[in-house]
């Protein structure tokens, strides 16, 4: 089989004959809604910056339309799909990219782990191909979204950027400012790690097939060094942050001393979190939520030193 010279034009006519012949039908419970405005799948290559220096992880490979774009433009691209009807249909479309490495599995090991083949697929590839950077560029199914961003900045693969379409609801909950109802401990984790601005907001449900019922946005992530080394300085290891956050926010509506004192993790005395949170300077009536990410690292470093 010849490679294609192309992109698969992935408009709805195109998607409908393609999985009549093959007798596929899309999984609600994957989150298999795929881009027929082909425009945007151009916005999210654009926000890529994309050049033989990077390789792409893409998560999904859907019907390979996107996947075929990344390969025209990076030096090396890894797809990772669990639907095994989708991942040999893109083996096929797109055999002969010698630039493509597809692997057939879930891309979470479990909700707070990345499965190893794919960072040793991605060292591998970076290797091979001499590639400088890694960029997450992805129309992430809504069921992975949240873990594949958060795991992914708490890994140690070089991420320069991810660019990804997600449900509205969570760029709304990525982007969240203290003090709002999107706000919590994935936006404070992602923006303690990374800064984060939208790309296109609020793409309505008509640019996909089959349509979701919610809208959507392409959302830019940056992992940055800087803040990195201040979280790693203040709580020892990235981990350790998420898991102190998650500790915070088990019980939101909880005002902060209350939270402090009954975590998860082991309950603390009352004067000793009395005593801590006067020492940081932050009042225990309010909530977590209410507090910036510089304040939610000041709240760690006192409370796990």
């Amino acid at each position: 089989m010849q490679p294609v010279e192309s992109s698969p034009r992935q408009t709805l006519s195109y998607l409908r004959t393609l999985f009549e012949e093959r007798g596929i039908r899309p999984k609600t419970k994957l989150g298999q809604n795929f881009l027929i405005d082909l425009n945007v799948l151009d916005v999210m290559v654009a926000a890529a910056e994309l050049s033989k220096a990077d390789l792409v992880l893409e998560v999904g490979s859907g019907t390979g339309s996107l996947t075929a774009r990344l390969c025209d433009q990076a030096g090396a691209v890894l797809s990772v799909e669990i639907d095994p009807a989708f991942h040999e249909m893109v083996r096929e479309i797109l055999h002969g990219r010698d630039n493509l490495a597809l692997l057939h599995a879930d891309v979470l090991k479990n909700k707070n782990e990345i499965r190893p083949e794919v960072f040793a697929q991605a060292e591998e590839l970076r290797s091979r191909f001499r590639c400088e950077r890694v960029k997450l560029v992805a129309n992430l199914p809504y069921v992975v979204a949240v873990p594949v961003i958060s795991n992914l900045l708490l890994s140690d693969l070089p991420v320069e950027r991810m660019v990804v379409m997600v449900q509205w609801e969570i760029a709304e909950r990525l982007s969240a400012r203290a003090g709002t109802k999107d706000y919590g401990a994935l936006a404070v984790l992602v923006q303690s790690l990374a800064d984060v601005e939208p790309v296109r907001r609020r793409l309505p449900p008509a640019v996909f097939w089959p349509r979701p019922k919610v809208a959507s946005a392409i959302v830019l992530v940056r992992p940055s060094a800087a803040k990195r080394a201040r979280v790693v300085e203040t709580a020892g290891s990235v981990v350790a942050f998420r898991n102190f956050l998650r500790d915070l926010y088990v019980h939101r509506r909880k005002n902060l001393r209350g939270a402090l004192v009954g975590a998860p993790s082991g309950r603390r005395p009352k004067d000793e979190v009395d005593r801590k949170l006067a020492e940081v300077g932050i009042e225990g009536t309010v909530r977590a939520e209410d507090l910036d990410p510089e304040q939610h690292l000041r709240l760690c470093r006192a409370f796990l030193v």
